[in-house]
């Protein structure tokens, strides 16, 4: 068959140029994807991911299908998964570090060094029911948090997750200690290649707190606690922060005098004469309250605020000071175990308090997510330090630790939830921006 020309006539030529501007718009946002990738999927063999467009615990599901070396590939969907509910599985090529290659490990939490015999807790990885969890990427944290800051104001788990993600970046680049006080309980680190500062403010109780006897042992004895008034060692600075994650729990459960309007209204275990008895949640709601309020309140901040909810303790066979330990070797499985007692109540509260907080906070433009670590965490008992926190012989009035986490450990998986989270604002903002550089 000969083919031959075709001549368009003068309408669809007219056609064909009211379609142009289409055309070029189609072309510059297939660009702009192109341009985007590497951004998101920096190296190879780290799996990619489709970003989030729904709410704060919920991501779009990507689905894996193994390769014939083991490695997973992301086939994405638009499915939404919960990310925090599901189960651990096994992950041999964990972990990503150890404590030969990362100096951020306090001793407390240094379990391979101070010889525990069973290893296995380092290699599992959280697996979320509906889809998966990818493990977490130095690369693409950095990149994301490239001229941005992130602090962590909290108790001691809350920097030890801080630790955690400084080993896990290790595998990247270490922080140069750029810290304003030589208290290690307010540590600041930045990563000059990436221009990114992290941050850790030490704040057991979220607000204005004080010991009763300020010549006894330091952070030993019983504290005043003012439920009603910021804590100035944190609230100021972190009004400068993109990120901010707030946490707080097992320092409720001592004992503590509550003060509110510069009065004393009450105490929590402390055995005195003439005052009130109050429960560890009355001071615990309103201390969330309290920080939450100040958050909301500083007039420059204009970050994204994270709630990382309670850490669940595993001691069995007693109670911490009564020869509770935690020996498990291995993660509970969902149906083995369950939130419940304490820790079911301080749950309940952050959530009531971070629901009030989300909504007061909306009204200023602010954001608030939930990085629900407390069902993943209630699972493992099996990666707390115990005894191994110092050597068997030495002289230490330290009890069995199960509040910590070894490191490398399950608190790695923290961090995992974090990026994914982060991933999924980046998504979220994605059209905003496409839309103000379409009208520029």
């Amino acid at each position: 068959m000969k083919l031959h020309p075709i001549e368009l006539s003068s309408e669809k030529k007219a056609q064909c140029l009211a379609n142009g501007p289409k055309i070029a718009f189609l072309v510059t946002i297939a660009l702009l994807f192109l341009t985007l990738i590497p951004l998101y999927y920096p190296l190879p063999g780290y799996a990619s991911f489709q970003f989030s467009s729904s709410s704060s615990q919920k991501v779009s599901s990507p689905t894996h299908s193994s390769t014939d070396d083991g490695d997973s590939k992301v086939v994405t969907s638009d499915r939404e998964c919960d990310i925090f509910t599901g189960e651990w599985v096994p992950n041999p090529k964990a972990p990503y570090y150890t404590n030969a290659t990362c100096w951020a490990i306090h001793d407390h939490q240094n379990c391979m060094k101070y010889g525990r015999p069973d290893l296995g807790f380092m290699k599992w990885r959280w697996k979320p029911k509906a889809c998966e969890l990818p493990i977490f990427n130095p690369f693409q944290f950095l990149e994301i948090l490239r001229g941005k800051s992130l602090a962590f104001v909290g108790d001691s788990i809350s920097r030890n997750q801080m630790q955690s993600l400084i080993c896990l970046l290790s595998r990247v680049m270490y922080p140069v200690d750029v810290s304003y006080t030589q208290d290690e309980y307010f540590k600041r680190w930045h990563y000059p290649t990436y221009n990114f500062t992290l941050a850790t403010f030490w704040t057991p109780y979220l607000v204005k707190a004080k010991e009763a006897d300020p010549n006894g042992p330091p952070r030993t004895g019983l504290f005043n606690v003012y439920l009603d008034e910021f804590n100035e060692e944190w609230t100021p600075q972190i009004e400068q922060f993109d990120y901010v994650i707030i946490s707080a729990g097992i320092w409720f459960s001592r004992p503590t005098m509550y003060y509110e309007k510069g009065q004393l209204k009450g105490c929590y275990y402390c055995f005195k004469e003439n005052v009130t008895d109050l429960s560890m949640y009355y001071g615990y709601r309103r201390a969330f309250r309290t920080a939450f309020k100040a958050i909301n309140s500083l007039p420059n901040y204009k970050g994204l605020t994270f709630l990382r909810t309670f850490s669940p303790e595993h001691f069995e066979n007693g109670l911490w000071n009564q020869g509770g330990n935690c020996l498990r070797t291995k993660p509970f499985m969902s149906n083995e175990t369950q939130l419940e007692g304490r820790g079911l109540e301080l749950y309940m509260i952050q959530m009531e308090e971070f629901n009030i907080a989300e909504r007061e906070g909306r009204k200023r433009g602010l954001h608030h997510r939930l990085l629900d670590t407390t069902q993943a965490t209630l699972l493992r008992p099996d990666g707390h330090p115990s005894s191994y926190g110092h050597w068997p012989n030495e002289k230490v009035t330290l009890y069995n630790d199960c509040v910590h986490w070894c490191l490398p450990g399950p608190i790695d998986g923290w961090n995992d939830f974090l990026l994914e989270m982060l991933k999924g604002e980046g998504r979220k903002s994605f059209p905003a921006r496409l839309h103000t550089s379409n009208r520029s």
